[in-house]
């Protein structure tokens, strides 16, 4: 992602997201390079998806992962998510979380074929409607089996 993308992005956050970030913090974010990576798919000049995670010791934190409203279902989130954890492989990471909406049934679904397990909750965790966030990790994404997944990662059914 660049500063270039943000339109982009802050056009698919208004469509998918209650409440987003502002384009100020995104700016932030595309600073912060030692310790935060944010992706686009983009096709045909167009940003259909965006994805971010970050850095805290050996743990990638999935921070964002959205896709067009227009084009759920056609493997983008898939893509989106294979590259984010090729990359926290490739930076020496060792586990990733990410919190999902309760209520978000297709990602979570998403997630779990990456292999990521629901531990557990964050009580009203969304100030905008004071929804439950599930906790989800996978450890050990340096292992060979994890490794093989995400290289051959193709569409998921159900995907974002």
């Amino acid at each position: 992602m660049q500063e270039k993308d943000l339109a982009g992005v802050m056009e698919i956050n208004d469509l998918v997201y209650k409440t987003t970030w502002s384009a100020s913090f995104l700016r932030q974010q595309l600073r912060q390079k030692e310790s935060r990576l944010n992706i686009v798919f983009e096709l045909q000049e167009k940003i259909l998806g965006h994805g971010a995670l970050m850095k805290v010791v050996d743990e990638a934190h999935i921070i964002s992962l959205a896709v067009h409203p227009s084009h759920h279902k056609t493997g983008i989130g898939s893509s989106l998510l294979t590259v984010l954890c090729q990359e926290a492989v490739k930076m020496g990471m060792k586990s990733m979380t990410l919190e999902v909406r309760a209520s978000n049934d297709p990602a979570i679904k998403l997630y779990k074929k990456f292999g990521f397990a629901p531990v557990g909750f964050r009580t009203n965790y969304y100030s905008d409607t004071g929804e439950d966030a599930l906790i989800m990790w996978i450890h050990d994404i340096d292992n060979p089996e994890f490794l093989a997944k995400i290289k051959t990662k193709k569409r998921i059914e159900g995907d974002l």
